[in-house]
């Protein structure tokens, strides 16, 4: 998790041909591939990657198997591109969040580390199967590394601004510190959506993440602002 960065890639949408005379409720390809990856979700939220097949994802969305493979080459690459959604949904979200002026330090890391939540949350069952996957499917595992190392270097950036204009001390590496806060960050997001024990609470998590990274990065005690300070 980092601070705001550009989305990972932009995903492709299918193009089907264009509806002619009064055949206008003719699903287009938009709409078959939006079919299919509202299927793959709600089939995650009760199934593994593992349990779903083709067969599934081509009968929930109302296609033959044929048409299935006009828009995906399979059903890991559905997940790829769910993946590459809620990532950009995150990113925008962060990006959102953190768009205040520097100098609002608390709340501005709390808006990202909430937003980042809030939309890994909400797609809980993308989230679970993708870290799933990553340890058995190369293409996952290039994918969630080059959404880490964008995050990673987002974060190094943010890190470093702080440093220069004094509002955080000299330390390791910038970069090495980012790199372990996002593991972090990965891990414990994990633990609590999956409910992988021991795990923090849901209602507390962001809380929990806030005060190590404001600890980590600025190197005193996260200590909530008094009212009316800029939460430096």
């Amino acid at each position: 998790m980092a601070p705001p960065t550009r989305p990972v890639g932009p995903w492709s949408t299918g193009g089907g041909p264009e509806p002619r005379g009064r055949r206008t409720a003719r699903p287009s390809g938009d709409d078959r591939e939006a079919a299919i990856l509202a299927t793959a979700e709600d089939l995650l939220d009760r199934r593994p990657p593992s349990a779903i097949s083709v067969d599934d994802l081509a009968r929930g969305a109302g296609i033959s198997r044929p048409t299935f493979y006009f828009y995906f080459p399979s059903k890991d690459a559905v997940l790829l591109t769910l993946l590459d959604r809620v990532v950009a949904e995150a990113d925008a979200a962060a990006q959102a969040a953190f768009a205040g002026p520097p100098g609002h330090t608390r709340a501005g890391w709390r808006a990202m580390i909430e937003a980042y939540f809030a939309t890994f949350r909400a797609h809980r069952s993308v989230t679970l199967a993708t870290a799933e996957l990553r340890f058995t499917n190369a293409d996952v595992r290039a994918l969630w590394a080059r959404v880490s190392e964008a995050w990673v270097a987002a974060c190094t950036r943010a890190i470093e601004s702080e440093r220069r204009r004094g509002a955080a001390p000299p330390g390791v590496p910038a970069r090495d510190l980012a790199i372990v806060l996002n593991q972090l960050d990965e891990r414990v997001l994990y633990g609590t959506l999956s409910g992988d024990g021991p795990a923090v609470a849901e209602e507390d998590v962001v809380d929990v993440l806030l005060e190590v990274w404001l600890s980590a990065i600025y190197g005193r005690p996260a200590v909530p602002p008094a009212a009316g300070s800029d939460a430096r």
